[in-house]
């Protein structure tokens, strides 16, 4: 509720304000001190860019000072009304009740909340951070507030310059942690030593404070390094030069490695001189250097060494770096080898083509090396699961390969593949965390003297597609129909390339209904493949070749151009068609000049929503499609949320996407009528649309019943069979027309209504 401007108000120095401003009040009598008094607390508090502000309820005046107001944007004699719930808008939707708790609590007299900092609209609409200082100085006979004092201070720049800081900070970390290099600081003078995390595990030191003493680093060395290392470093110290060397080390779990540091001294702001630097682990560089040096000199000396040289290079030709298994060049050549000795001693030739599960998760949420550390224990396990004659690879990322030879009726392979997703599936703790993965594995068997090793992995791959493709963490043999159904969906490819080619993707569309008075409201287009030999064909069909084929985005795009075509069509034949919706997949959300294109087609605003699935809209967006949303809003464009109910969004998600509708899927339709529960639920989440002003959709609508519980829950627009079913765009006018959907929803009711008076007289009876 507006206040009474306070006479006091941006051009009265002597008012309550002013009179705190000054510091008077206290019986002082000088008019002329006080009036000199008064003139220099003013100047300071302008000079230090705090606005001022006294909120009198006793007298009903607020008062704020002409900084108060500069730091907003207004004028220094523009008239601030005090008004609470409008200034309250006026604050960042993300800090409002903070601010509204943090202002009851300061009211209270709460010490925590003299000082708050929150965001709020400036005049030309950016956001300006605010740092809030006040106190309660006056409290009526029943110790309710009467008088608040504060202070506000503009800290935009304070806060920019500490986000920058962070965000270098930020890169910092990550350049040191890609790079595996260890950073600490000394402090010479006071003999301390302070290590990052990177460094501690360097040094094996695991579980060690970060302060350390320059004694742990000294102990560390190896003892055949120590005494010289310790005296360049002393004489580095003497003479402040900078410190580069390279020592050997035994870490704290008694492995010995090689190190390359590098330090340099500096004075920090309180005059201390300090020493920083940086360490990181060489020994397999001086291991590789050593090798190489000593290869050398053992070639010019024995030239009978050379062969052994030459055979450790092919070692490491043949095997991986990382697990030391053999690597893809090795395993083709075993491939001949084994397949040759299995057709001359009448054996069946096993190959086990195997992919972890979730490899992705544990290096995308712990970093490579402990993708690398779950790798070396895959290959450990493996080794451990096989016989010794059997031959294990690693051919690239995450998939290994078993070569095994048995007896053509051994039944011992599924054993060995139930071993092994076994085994890999038990947790491995790694820094603390317990890493979960799997295993899927493909597996081809055959013998005789037609057995082709080489066709023989593709099957194996062939059956591991299968086994990811029926839930992972199984495997699966190879079979016949397993390589028809990869040339079955090879062929559909195929089609639907030429599908495209051949303009055979068209538009089928489904009417929404305003659920009170069942008026048109909105068109579904829904994507069909007119099929030259299968006919009219549902995106089921063809929806996950087209994703592998990287071609929705396409069918996407066509569909719509078909949709404005069409609703052009209506409009000027009278059809009242107020909006299109469209899906919109994931990766041309995701396309860099997907504004360009819409905005070559010339959309009218709001007559187009894209559908997007909650899992696709909910997630973090990336830049690309946090763009992409913004560009749509600016065409017009609304935004609407697919299947919602059945993924993982918040309101807090919805509060950042700002839809203009949401659909409820049609799995939270279907048992309505038989399920309160599911009638909670469903209002639940048409009230949460309604309190965030966002339109509601209940798709699935296929009975009476549906249609009159969504009435009764409030629900905004209905679609489903029981209105009308997907047709083609030459329907459309026809049906409208009819109105057959009102017809039978009339007739529906009317025999719904003698059905509840039957059962009333019954009762009363």
């Amino acid at each position: 509720m507006p206040v009474k401007k306070a006479h006091t108000e941006a051009g009265d120095p002597h008012g309550d304000a002013a009179a705190v401003e000054a510091g008077i009040g206290n019986g002082a009598t000088d008019d002329s001190e006080l009036a000199e008094r008064e003139s220099r607390w003013n100047y300071a508090l302008v000079g230090s860019g705090l606005g001022v502000w006294d909120h009198n309820y006793r007298l009903d005046r607020k008062y704020y000072s002409p900084t108060w107001k500069t730091i907003r944007g207004m004028a220094p004699d523009e008239e601030a009304d005090g008004d609470y719930e409008a200034w309250l808008q006026l604050v960042h939707p993300d800090d409002r009740d903070f601010v509204v708790h943090a202002i009851d609590r300061q009211n209270a007299g709460d010490p925590n909340y003299q000082i708050f900092e929150y965001r709020e609209r400036h005049k030309d609409g950016h956001w300006v951070w605010i740092e809030c200082r006040g106190a309660c100085v006056e409290w009526d006979e029943n110790g309710v507030p009467t008088r608040i004092i504060g202070t506000d201070t503009d800290i935009t720049a304070r806060k920019e310059a500490e986000e920058t800081l962070s965000r270098l900070s930020r890169r910092l970390d990550l350049a040191l942690e890609v790079s595996r290099i260890g950073v600490f600081e000394a402090d010479i003078e006071r003999d301390s030593v302070e290590w990052d995390d990177r460094l501690i595990a360097i040094y094996g030191l695991q579980g060690a404070s970060r302060l350390i003493g320059s004694d742990a680093w000294a102990k560390s060395l190896h003892p055949d390094d120590r005494e010289r290392v310790l005296g360049l470093s002393d004489r580095s110290v003497e003479s402040g030069s900078d410190f580069q060397q390279e020592y050997r080390i035994i870490r704290g779990d008694g492995a010995e490695r090689v190190i390359r540091a590098r330090s340099a001294f500096f004075i920090d702001g309180n005059g201390h001189r300090k020493l920083i630097g940086a360490n990181w682990d060489v020994t397999e560089e001086v291991a590789l250097r050593n090798e190489l040096q000593r290869a050398k000199d053992l070639a010019e000396a024995r030239n009978r060494e050379l062969e052994a040289a030459k055979e450790s290079i092919e070692h490491l030709a043949l095997h991986d770096y990382l697990t030391g298994l053999p690597n893809r060049r090795y395993l083709d050549k075993m491939l001949g080898e084994r397949s040759a000795e299995c057709r001359a001693k009448g054996l069946a030739l096993a190959i086990l083509h195997i992919d972890l599960d979730r490899f992705k998760q544990i290096n995308d949420t712990l970093g490579h090396r402990a993708g690398d550390a779950m790798l070396q224990h895959a290959a450990s396990v493996l080794r451990n699961s096989v016989r010794a004659a059997d031959f294990v690879a690693r051919i690239g990322g995450d998939e290994f390969v078993i070569l095994c030879a048995v007896d053509p009726a051994s039944k011992k392979i599924a054993g060995l593949a139930e071993r092994v997703i076994r085994e890999l599936r038990k947790p491995v703790r790694y820094e603390g965390h317990d890493c979960r993965f799997g295993a899927s594995i493909g597996i081809a068997i055959d013998s005789g003297p037609t057995l082709d090793a080489k066709q023989m992995l593709l099957d194996a791959d062939i059956a591991l597609y299968r086994a990811k493709g029926l839930g992972r963490n199984r495997f699966e043999f190879f079979s016949a129909a397993a390589r028809r159904d990869i040339i079955s969906a090879k062929h559909l490819a195929d089609e639907i390339l030429i599908g495209l080619e051949r303009d055979e993707f068209v538009p089928f569309y489904q009417l929404q209904f305003d659920a009170r008075t069942l008026d048109v409201v909105g068109i579904e287009t829904l994507a069909r493949w007119q099929h030259p030999v299968h006919g009219l064909l549902t995106p089921d069909r063809f929806l996950d070749i087209a994703e592998d084929l990287d071609v929705v985005s396409t069918i996407d795009a066509l569909i719509l151009e078909r949709a404005l075509a069409d609703r052009r069509v209506w409009i000027k034949d009278g059809l009242p068609i107020p909006k299109i919706s469209v899906n919109v997949s994931a990766r041309r959300l995701a396309d860099p000049d997907l504004g360009k294109k819409l905005r070559a087609l010339k959309i009218e605003p709001g007559t187009i929503s894209f559908e997007l699935l909650e899992s696709i809209s909910l997630d973090d967006c990336d830049e690309a499609v946090a763009a992409n949303l913004k560009k749509l809003r600016k065409l017009g464009i609304d935004i609407q949320i697919d299947d919602f109910g059945t993924g993982h969004a918040s309101i807090v998600s919805l509060l950042r996407l700002s839809p203009k509708t949401l659909k409820i899927d049609r799995e939270l339709i279907r048992m309505l009528p038989q399920s309160a529960e599911q009638r909670k639920l469903v209002g639940s989440i048409i009230d949460i649309g309604r309190s965030l002003n966002i339109l509601v959709i209940a798709e699935g609508v296929e009975t009476a019943d549906h249609i009159r519980i969504l009435e009764e829950l409030d629900c905004d627009t209905l679609q489903g069979y029981a209105l009308a079913r997907p047709m083609p765009a030459m329907q459309i006018p026809s049906f409208i027309r009819a109105g057959s959907w009102r017809h039978g929803q009339i007739a529906a009711r009317a025999l719904q209504t003698q059905f509840r008076r039957a059962l009333r007289s019954r009762a009363a009876k």
